[in-house]
């Protein structure tokens, strides 16, 4: 079926992802052009639920490579069953089996862990790659990725060359905590996902926590989009934004006043310097809400 941009628009409605001609632009090439798309922008601004919402646009299986400091090939490629193996070969030299037969058998890819992204290559559907918070892992390890991402094929020793079955749909998201090499950004398409504007993370909250009321929507957004102009340790994602929205319908709250915000602000902001810092500043946070 042929992709078009108004069929990613309809994707993205779908599964409740409220978008922007930028984003829509930016999915509707990596599909047509089957490139990795690497998303950029600040903790908690939306990238890693791209890649979900575009498994569920396919209506395909999505594939999670988290990523982290010392991550190497073994836990995101592939690694033997190390047990299973031990058992089949003392089971086979109890059976007085040679080596020769017995290593034939526990190379085999009965005996192959596939960690993420082998699942990805040998997936017998097109699948949607997530790797996650790729500025976590060492240089090293994103060199190792870029070259699986350039052919989608993995030498094994013991097996030989696996090549993909179907290239699968490759999401790429960062955080900026590390500079990314220009071989893995020459070859991604790049988006940069930013907060939503207030009027943007109003209509996130009305899809997600329907039973908020919208006066009371409204004064959320802007309160939290105040809030991420503070100098905070960590700004409020858009997941604690909704906590937030759902902690005060389960309140009963319907008006954010100051006493509302004292007592739930712990959802917003989990670092105790920023808790103290916000709340030092309701009063003049909820003087910008109301104004705005």
């Amino acid at each position: 079926m042929e992709i078009t941009i108004d069929m990613v628009r309809g994707g993205l409605r779908a599964a409740r992802y409220v978008t922007t001609p930028r984003v829509e632009t930016a999915l509707f090439l990596a599909l047509k052009l089957e490139k990795a798309l690497l998303a950029e922008g600040p903790a908690g601004a939306g990238k890693t639920e791209l890649g979900k919402v575009l498994a569920a646009m396919l209506d395909t299986e999505l594939i999670r490579l988290q990523c982290y400091e010392g991550l190497d090939e073994a836990r995101a490629l592939f690694e033997w069953n190390y047990q299973k193996q031990l058992l089949r070969i003392q089971a086979d030299r109890r059976e007085g089996h040679a080596w020769d037969e017995m290593s034939h058998e526990i190379f085999s890819q009965d005996y192959l862990l596939a960690r993420p992204l082998l699942r990805a290559i040998t997936a017998p559907r097109k699948v949607v790659l997530l790797v996650d918070e790729i500025d976590k892992a060492d240089p090293e390890f994103e060199a190792f990725l870029l070259e699986v991402l350039s052919d989608f094929q993995v030498s094994v020793p013991e097996l030989g060359t696996i090549s993909a079955r179907h290239r699968p749909v490759v999401v790429l998201t960062s955080n900026r905590m590390r500079e990314l090499s220009e071989a893995l950004l020459r070859r991604c398409l790049h988006l940069w996902v930013d907060f939503p504007g207030p009027e943007k993370e109003a209509e996130i909250v009305a899809l997600k926590v329907p039973e908020l009321d919208e006066r009371l929507r409204g004064q959320v957004a802007r309160f939290v989009a105040a809030l991420r102009k503070l100098e905070l340790a960590k700004a409020p994602s858009i997941a604690e934004t909704l906590d937030w929205a759902r902690g005060l319908c389960a309140l009963g709250i319907h008006e954010l006043d100051a006493a509302a915000v004292r007592q739930t602000l712990s959802l917003v902001c989990k670092h105790e310097d920023d808790l103290r810092k916000a709340e030092s500043k309701v009063s003049a946070l909820l003087a910008v809400t109301s104004r705005s």
